[in-house]
């Protein structure tokens, strides 16, 4: 047979690396996979700049043609979305109402002041 048609042992065991090129590509191996964990790390500790609603803040978390958002007011914004959230009867007020409570702004309060 031709050696182009069937490759002979030659062939399959490919060119060797030399000393310094392991080094390397053991080296990059290292750095990949350092840069995997810390990330990993990162993810897992990090703070989250949009957490639960508390202290007059509220957050929201609504479902879009392409994923999610997040709602998010604090001070007199939250004030504003919180009255129109009990006044209204559509499917962001509906998903706020318990958020505005988790903040302390409950329908009674809002209307207090």
């Amino acid at each position: 047979m031709y050696s182009k048609t069937s490759l002979g042992a030659d062939q399959l065991s490919g060119p060797a690396l030399s000393p310094r090129g392991k080094k390397i590509l053991i080296s990059v191996g290292v750095a990949i996979a350092a840069a995997g964990i810390g990330l990993g790390v990162w993810s897992a500790a990090g703070s989250d700049n949009y957490g639960p609603s508390a202290n007059g803040c509220v957050n929201v978390v609504v479902a879009g043609a392409t994923g999610g958002a997040t709602l998010h007011y604090c001070g007199g914004n939250a004030k504003t979305f919180c009255r129109s959230a009990y006044t209204h009867d559509d499917k962001i007020s509906l998903l706020g109402r318990p958020q505005c409570a988790a903040a302390g702004l409950t329908e009674a309060r809002l209307s207090a002041s």
